[in-house]
């Protein structure tokens, strides 16, 4: 048995909390709201994000975070993006020996375009993280809280650690892979929440499956695009973290991404959304951030740039698609089969 801290108690890091219980160890689950910890510990629910779900005995709930990092043999980040850097100043602040880092938030900081771990590695020291490793994949909470089969990648330059959080979170219903790509799988990760946002868009305004098939396939050419550009394995973008999460992320009502999108195809403005949301929804955040990288780096994204002209210019989305549709004509697979050309060479 472990003792392990999982910082933000949302959907996600609940869900993953269950996972650990499940797998005999302590849990302690921190969040920062007084009433959604005391429901955690006086009724084992945490009723905001999972419904219908009761929790182990094994999760207590805490709000000191010096307390719920104390002596503990891994942390486990499930933050939002934007609140990332702060979680690790606090956490900075009460660990003196090193510990293995785990963390499952997708999406990359705009202006400074770090990828997650980037940014933790930034903020933690050496002296107090063993390792920091990427938990990804098609993984929706509300299906992992019910122990329906899943599988994710555990990503870490540091293959033993990555080994180590494999051996923490398998189990029946929860079968994990390990990955040394950590660029790849961060960015498939993060960028499949854009294209998520474009697909609830398509949805929003009407469009049937054809469309849904190009937008998910054509996404997936960007991401390989900008991952590879940023020294990605283009042959990640065909596994878990990239087209299996691509699809999960696409095409279910339980993505915020793809429920915000339609929201957006529907006629409601970004604030109406993110406020009728009340949950984070990251794809907002990586498509400013994808969109700064892809011009610094001069990638071609016409689907990124696009949802970004819709987002933060206030673009018809309707408008959007038609000018899609109308580009220039070009070929479908010279730029993947050059990324693969280079990467078996």
């Amino acid at each position: 048995m472990k003792k392990i801290a999982v910082l933000g108690a949302g959907s996600w890091g609940t869900a993953l909390a269950m996972v650990l219980a499940d797998n005999g160890h302590e849990v302690r689950l921190w969040g920062h709201k007084e009433a959604q910890i005391k429901e955690i510990n006086e009724f084992h629910t945490n009723i905001k994000y999972l419904q219908n779900i009761k929790l182990s005995n094994m999760i207590i709930g805490y709000t000191s975070m010096k307390e719920a990092v104390n002596q503990v043999d891994a942390v486990v980040l499930a933050v939002p993006t934007k609140a990332m850097r702060e979680v690790c100043q606090q956490v900075r602040e009460y660990l003196s020996t090193p510990t293995l880092f785990v963390h499952v938030s997708k999406g990359i900081e705009p202006d400074t375009h770090l990828r997650v771990s980037e940014l933790i590695e930034e903020e933690l020291p050496e002296s107090i993280r063993e390792a920091v490793v990427v938990l990804s994949g098609p993984s929706h909470a509300e299906e992992v809280s019910l122990r329906q089969p899943t599988t994710v990648t555990a990503a870490s330059l540091n293959a033993e650690a990555a080994e180590k959080v494999q051996d923490l979170f398998i189990n029946q219903h929860f079968r994990v892979y390990t990955n040394t790509d950590v660029v790849g799988v961060e960015i498939g990760g993060s960028l499949k929440n854009i294209i998520a946002l474009a697909a609830g868009i398509t949805d929003g305004l009407g469009y049937g499956d054809n469309a849904k098939a190009a937008l998910i396939t054509r996404g997936l050419a960007e991401i390989a695009r900008l991952g590879s550009c940023l020294g990605a394995n283009p042959l990640t973008f065909l596994g878990l973290t990239g087209m299996g999460d691509l699809i999960v992320t696409c095409t279910s009502v339980h993505s915020r991404n793809w429920r915000a999108g339609n929201m957006l195809g529907k006629g409601m403005k970004l604030e109406e959304v993110l406020e009728n949301m009340g949950m984070v929804v990251e794809g907002v955040r990586t498509t400013k951030a994808a969109y700064q990288l892809s011009k610094k780096l001069q990638v071609k994204m016409p689907l990124t740039s696009a949802l970004y002209h819709v987002l933060f210019d206030d673009v018809n989305p309707k408008d959007a698609v038609d000018e899609l549709m109308n580009r220039s004509k070009t070929t479908e697979l010279d730029d993947l089969s050059k990324l693969l050309g280079e990467r078996i060479r």
